[in-house]
């Protein structure tokens, strides 16, 4: 045992954080008890674990299912060169950090899709959710399982230069679904492959996230604003959203009325395995009518697109695999039979 860890009572490292008067001694004692669940570990959710275990959060349980990759290293804080060799996955490489970050705190890394099946599981013994994800259906089930578990998270999600973030306390604030009542269509908005992503957005949202999280986690969550954070680095704008008396309202499928349609698995994609042809066919909850035009525009920079007046084929670059997408949002992906890969090229290249 080294002798940074021969004392489990040194607060010493935290001294210029116990300084903050908010937080002091009592508060980083806290911190030092509390437990946490991180959803994700790209982006926003390494930078947001990267902080946690700095700020001496006692355990932090890490869960994503995806692998490092050579693109991801402009924006991931955790990650180098020798973890894309190694084809690491990002929850282990991003343990192996962290744990030489600081060697007093517990994290437990989770390689996993996260699912209906097991998000309470993921969630049974922590006091708070972070959302590090990257697409609106893990975050409306993020939502469902804090409703149902009374447990409070914080939402945050960037693309381009933008970045947005709201907490949600359950019985006290609005939820996401109060926010918006269903998620936004495949191929509405823009993703992070389709539009880019700014490292700077990410630490601006990653931050309040963790701001957020240190209130919460001291028993200091009333404090938080009952607002929607929205940020635009590079136009250098910043502007906030008061959900003060939404939730109130009464409206709400979620928290108004008791409806979990993501945590039952009554909402979000569906995936079925084409049996003998490796392939996977993602449908969405609802049919609606996707611009093949406009979504052509958005790939064709990322790969090889071809299109007619009833579908469009595309291939990534350097991929092996074959999205067919559909005008109904519906899409077929061709070159693998296992659904988490094929959900995560779909929602990479088509959005949800």
């Amino acid at each position: 045992m080294n002798e940074l860890n021969s004392s489990s009572d040194d607060l010493d490292r935290y001294s210029r954080q116990m300084r903050f008067a908010p937080i002091g001694k009592a508060g980083q004692q806290r911190l030092r008890s509390a437990r946490v669940l991180l959803c994700g570990c790209g982006a926003l959710g390494s930078t947001i674990a990267d902080s946690l275990v700095r700020a001496g959060v006692g355990f932090l349980r890490i869960v994503d299912r995806d692998f490092v990759d050579l693109s991801n290293l402009q924006r991931q804080v955790l990650f180098d060169e020798s973890d894309v060799a190694e084809r690491l996955p990002k929850v282990i490489a991003a343990t192996q950090k962290l744990q030489r970050i600081n060697s007093q705190v517990s994290v437990e890394p989770v390689i996993a899709d996260i699912q209906p099946a097991n998000i309470l599981e993921l969630s049974r013994d922590v006091d708070l959710i972070l959302d590090g994800s990257d697409n609106f259906e893990l975050r409306f089930l993020i939502n469902d399982a804090a409703l149902e578990t009374s447990l409070p998270w914080v939402y945050g999600g960037v693309v381009g230069s933008h970045g947005q973030t709201m907490a949600i306390r359950p019985g006290h604030t609005a939820c996401l679904r109060c926010l918006m009542e269903t998620m936004p269509e495949p191929g509405s908005t823009e993703t992070c492959d389709t539009a880019g992503v700014l490292a700077p957005a990410i630490h601006v949202v990653a931050s309040l996230q963790v701001v957020a999280a240190l209130k919460l986690l001291t028993g200091q969550g009333e404090t938080i604003p009952q607002q929607l954070t929205i940020v635009d680095v590079w136009g250098a704008t910043w502007r906030t959203v008061s959900l003060e008396g939404l939730r109130e309202s009464g409206e709400c499928p979620a928290c108004g009325q008791g409806r979990r349609d993501w945590l039952h698995g009554k909402s979000g994609t569906q995936s079925t395995v084409l049996c003998g042809r490796n392939s996977v066919q993602i449908s969405p909850a609802e049919a609606f009518r996707l611009s093949l035009e406009e979504l052509a525009a958005k790939l064709s920079p990322l790969g090889a697109v071809k299109q007619n007046a009833f579908l469009l084929r595309f291939t990534p670059t350097g991929s092996d695999c074959e999205l067919t997408i559909f005008r109904d949002g519906r899409a077929i992906i061709q070159g693998t039979d296992d659904a988490t890969v094929a959900r995560g090229l779909y929602v990479r290249y088509v959005g949800g």
